[in-house]
């Protein structure tokens, strides 16, 4: 297969690995992106899972939570300029009570119904075509996700930086009575996701293919170790552990004291509160993470005009 130049670049976006060491990687996985990712990640030239995030762009996450409704959205706009516009986040916190009081499962359902309350009888679609003619740029409304919860859950948001990042956390009091307590708690967990940046909630959501491919490059490291067999398998599974405490929300170490286990921390603020507590999910959007951001050469853009 031809490895061209575009696959090259991409690659080199998601792993930061250098021109000659992708191309590599690129021809002995025969053009596979994901195949030439674990090459280089065994030969520790990458760090794929930290690094793909790292393209950005503009506008900003927002959430909103009413009753046993949770809501988060990624709202994108074409520069920070507009991101950081009050006219524009308040537009973003008004799609996100737009979703909360809808039925939309996806962006293009959501597209179709009814902005509350418009007096020209606009749907979603056409309002947000009516802020890109008054901020006069292109504004998209990019994913969401909303929580339908039960009565005794309680849910923690979390923005960070004016809307770089959003998070929003379900948590189920398993016993006693939920209570304002609850929701802190929530917002904790919400706020250590954001720094922490789990995968997970617990070891039994992650893939197989997940575990397969830590497996995989786990053992492949381990064997140039040269030790023996058994002590591969050690190494193996220690490797193993370390993914699962990096990967999975309740086995890393809290945030804000890493002398305990968010499922330890947890388990202790519900014991004080007098109730059992179970975090059943999480979100977390990083703005613009996977958009490849349209970069600007300035000095070209104006010699180009004088020309």
């Amino acid at each position: 297969m031809t490895i061209t130049p575009a696959m090259i670049k991409e690659l080199r976006e998601q792993t930061g690995a250098g021109f000659t060491d992708v191309k590599a990687a690129l021809t002995e996985a025969n053009g596979s992106i994901e195949e030439a990712t674990k090459i280089l990640r065994k030969k520790g030239l990458a760090a794929a899972s930290k690094k793909a995030g790292r393209i950005t762009s503009e506008g900003a996450v927002q959430s909103y939570v009413s009753g046993t409704t949770g809501v988060l959205v990624e709202v994108n706009s074409e520069t920070d300029f507009v991101g950081k516009n009050e006219q524009f986040r308040n537009f973003a916190k008004d799609v996100a009570k737009v979703i909360a009081e809808s039925n939309a499962n996806t962006v293009e359902e959501l597209n179709e119904k009814p902005w509350p309350g418009d007096a020209d009888g606009l749907n979603v679609a056409q309002k947000v075509s009516s802020m890109i003619a008054t901020i006069k740029e292109n504004i998209t409304i990019r994913r969401f996700v909303r929580y339908e919860a039960p009565a005794n859950a309680a849910f923690g948001s979390y923005i960070h930086a004016g809307g770089s990042i959003g998070v929003l956390v379900e948590l189920v009091a398993n016993s006693g009575e939920k209570s304002a307590k609850a929701e802190e708690l929530a917002r904790d967990i919400a706020m250590h996701v954001a720094a922490a940046e789990p995968r997970f909630v617990r070891r039994d959501e992650v893939t197989q293919k997940d575990l397969d491919t830590e497996r995989e490059i786990a053992r492949d490291q381990a064997a140039k170790s040269g030790k023996p067999e058994n002590i591969v398998e050690k190494m193996v599974s220690g490797k193993m552990d370390k993914f699962y405490g990096e990967a999975c929300l309740l086995e890393q170490a809290y945030i804000r004291n890493d002398k305990q286990t968010v499922e330890e921390y947890v388990a202790s603020s519900g014991k004080e509160h007098g109730c059992a507590y179970t975090v059943t999910r999480f979100t977390r959007y990083k703005l613009g993470e996977g958009i490849e951001k349209k970069t600007e050469d300035f000095a070209a853009e104006v010699a180009s005009y004088m020309k």
